[in-house]
C-alpha cells in the first residue's frame, strides 16, 4: 500500500470512481454528485494497493494559509477497519504542515466519528444533515 496524488487522466478516473462508490452511491446520488468545483485547488491524495488499484480517498483544501479541510475521505468496503485510513489522514495532515497548516477542520459522518476522534480530532459542532438521513458533524484538530 502507499500513497500517491493522483496526476494522470487514469488515476484521477480510479480516484473519482472510488470516490462515488465510496460516497454518493450508496444513497442512490448521481455521477458526477462527487465532484466539487474547488476540486481543482485541492491536493487529492489516493492510497492505492499492490496492483495500484485505488482503495482509498481523500482531499485537503487550505481554507486559510492556516486552516486545512479535509473532505471526501472513503475507503473501499474490503479495505475498511485496517487502520489505512490513517494513511491518507497522516499523509494530508503532514501536507497541509507544510503547506504552513496549524490547524484542521472536517465535516464527519456520524459513523465515522469514533474514527475521526481516534485520530485526534474533536467535534466541535452538528452542523447538516446530507440527503435528509447522514448527520455531520464539524470536527477541528490543532496540528
Amino acid at each position: 500500500m502507499h500513497i500517491i496524488e493522483p496526476a494522470t487522466p487514469e488515476e484521477f478516473a480510479q480516484y473519482y470512481k472510488l470516490r462515488y462508490q465510496t460516497l454518493r452511491q450508496p444513497w442512490n446520488q448521481p455521477e458526477g454528485s462527487e465532484r466539487a468545483d474547488d476540486d481543482d485547488s485541492a491536493i487529492h491524495a489516493m492510497l492505492v494497493n499492490e496492483q495500484n488499484e485505488a482503495v482509498g480517498v481523500c482531499r485537503l483544501h487550505m481554507q486559510t494559509p492556516t486552516q486545512g479541510q479535509l473532505r471526501f475521505m472513503g475507503l473501499h468496503q474490503g479495505y475498511r477497519n485496517k487502520g489505512l485510513g490513517n494513511l491518507l489522514i497522516n499523509y494530508l495532515e503532514q501536507r497541509a504542515k507544510d503547506l504552513g497548516a496549524t490547524h484542521m477542520l472536517l465535516q464527519a459522518r456520524e459513523p465515522a466519528l469514533p474514527f475521526y476522534q481516534r485520530c485526534g480530532y474533536t467535534i466541535t459542532a452538528k452542523t447538516y444533515l446530507l440527503f435528509n438521513e447522514i448527520q455531520h458533524y464539524q470536527m477541528e484538530k490543532q496540528l
